[in-house]
């Protein structure tokens, strides 16, 4: 038997950013992971660390992630290759830039700083922007990361920090008795905590309900590609009102491009990239940045993520068992949350409640309403 104070199912961003500030807190800690550590969505997603585009309800959080994706070579001891390079985000009609202009007036209120660009002003900036963009709204300190670099760095720091990963370790049983969680994995080992980390990513749904937690929850694969290295041309993550694309040029010259939806079995751990949805993307990447019409696609990828009907995670405390909190469903928008997200939940171990409003959150939003008397005799 592993008795640990915290044991984490994922190991993922959430699962090792939360492992490295709950070894800061004095906290033993066991990772239990299916495959490898970073292996899902945050080593295969985009890499865009941005803030612009999120709900109300995440930009306390986000900007909390903010301050950490600042320092972030002091907390992981790796920079990732992240690059405060700026967010853009692409009108293509009046009414795109309507709705820039009400999000900055929204965004104002929690901190985030958002400059309007006009279609002359934005192509005199950017002189490679195409005659298609009515406006633009930049958040000139959003940038990009490297996934692959990110997760890795997250889990090596979790481990030297003293968290328990353990890898190749599917959870096949798990119990509460009312005041401990065991779990025994795929190698027969059994791990016993006081405190049970549902950051599960695609499969939180179903530890959550193994538990009696109602949450809707499904499987998404978000379609990627990259191009052959190029001439530097994109200085800054880009992205267009509606989602068609988002697009981001590394110092290597490679544009790595996202939009749309790949093809996966979650029962198999399988997925594959679609090519009309590289197609659908590249014609709307290259109808706002023309020089790349001619750009060879060297690689097309996919991943899995979990996805909930309002877009929103779930984070916060188990509606049934007391020490199960849970942080998945992100919804393709994970990434740059992950290290605040880390914070929350070890504070909600420490402390029993967040710093950072979570409510928006909780799991207790998709809980099934019981019919009043008077609708049961209807």
């Amino acid at each position: 038997m592993i008795d640990t104070d915290v044991a984490i199912i994922g190991g993922g961003l959430m699962g090792t950013s939360a492992a490295l500030e709950l070894r800061r807190q004095q906290r033993s800690v066991v990772v239990l992971e299916q495959g490898w550590c970073g292996a899902q969505a945050s080593g295969v997603n985009y890499g865009g660390v941005r803030r612009q585009g999120r709900a109300a309800c995440q930009l306390p959080l986000s900007q909390r992630a903010h301050a950490i994706w600042r320092r972030l070579e002091q907390t992981i001891g790796s920079d990732g290759e992240y690059i405060a390079s700026g967010h853009l985000k692409l009108a293509r009609s009046d009414a795109d830039m309507q709705e820039l202009i009400a999000y900055r007036e929204m965004a104002a209120a929690y901190g985030l700083e958002l400059e309007l660009l006009e279609a002359e002003a934005l192509r005199r900036r950017y002189p490679w922007i195409g005659k298609q963009a009515y406006g633009a709204s930049l958040c000139a300190e959003d940038g990009h990361a490297n996934p692959r670099l990110i997760a890795a760095a997250f889990a090596r720091a979790a481990e030297q920090a003293g968290a328990r990963l353990l890898q190749q370790s599917a959870v096949r049983e798990c119990s509460f008795d009312g005041n401990y969680f065991v779990l025994i994995n795929s190698r027969g080992e059994r791990v016993r905590s006081r405190f049970l980390l549902n950051c599960s990513g695609a499969w939180g749904k179903e530890i959550a309900e193994h538990f009696g937690d109602t949450v809707s929850e499904q499987a998404i694969y978000p379609n990627m590609c990259v191009t052959e290295p190029l001439p530097p041309l994109m200085n800054l993550s880009l992205g267009v009102v509606g989602g068609a694309f988002y697009a981001r040029q590394v110092e290597r010259g490679n544009v790595v491009l996202g939009g749309g939806r790949g093809i996966g079995n979650l029962a198999l751990d399988a997925t594959r990239p679609r090519a009309s949805s590289s197609f659908k993307a590249l014609a709307a990447l290259t109808e706002m940045v023309p020089a790349l019409r001619n750009a060879l696609v060297i690689r097309t990828w996919s991943g899995v993520e979990g996805e909930t009907p309002d877009h929103q995670p779930v984070i916060g405390p188990s509606a049934t068992t007391p020490g199960l909190l849970h942080a998945f469903g992100f919804s393709g928008a994970g990434f740059q949350l992950a290290p605040a997200v880390g914070e929350v939940l070890a504070e909600l171990v420490t402390k029993g409640e967040s710093s950072t409003p979570i409510d928006a959150f909780s799991i207790k939003r998709f809980a099934v309403q019981q019919p009043s008397k008077e609708e049961s005799r209807v």
